[in-house]
């Protein structure tokens, strides 16, 4: 019998990268939620920052440390105009950076923003919280940080 073995925090950053070559992203890379709970458990520095909203933190739920910064408010989704500020105030610019949100838009769009802003390890976590619509035009069956089982607590 054979064990599988786990990939160095390196290996999935460079696995990350690939994805974003592949598809154009300015940024550095792409990771999917199980890979970005090992870079943030793993990597020195690492911050895994959730930009939903309060009110999705308050009634879908949180992930247990991570950073919480709108990237949008609600209700209304006007642009968190001190999103940069906060992020400075939570995140190195040379550190990993992984942006999560409900299923990988609001974090592909925090994640330019990030890059733009002179992070050198801007991270967009795929499928998100949530995951993508299943055929039911449900959420939290396919993909997303719950359905692969890491932390999260809900009120």
């Amino acid at each position: 019998m054979s064990e599988t073995r786990k990939m160095t925090v390196a290996e999935i950053l460079q696995k990350a990268a690939e994805r974003a070559r592949q598809h154009g992203l300015p940024y550095s890379g792409a990771l999917t939620p199980s890979e970005a709970y090992e870079v943030w458990r793993n990597a020195p520095g690492a911050k895994l920052v959730d930009v939903r909203t309060r009110a999705e933190w308050d009634y879908v739920g949180r992930i247990p440390g991570a950073v919480q910064i709108e990237l949008l408010s609600y209700p209304g989704n006007q642009p968190n105009g001190e999103f940069m500020a906060e992020l400075a105030d939570n995140a190195d610019k040379t550190a990993p950076v992984m942006f999560i949100c409900r299923s990988g838009g609001r974090s592909h769009n925090a994640a330019m923003l990030a890059h733009q802003a002179g992070y050198t390890a801007a991270y967009n976590v795929l499928e998100g919280f949530e995951g993508d619509r299943d055929a039911q035009g449900h959420r939290n069956t396919i993909g997303g940080w719950r359905v692969a089982g890491l932390p999260w607590t809900q009120s």
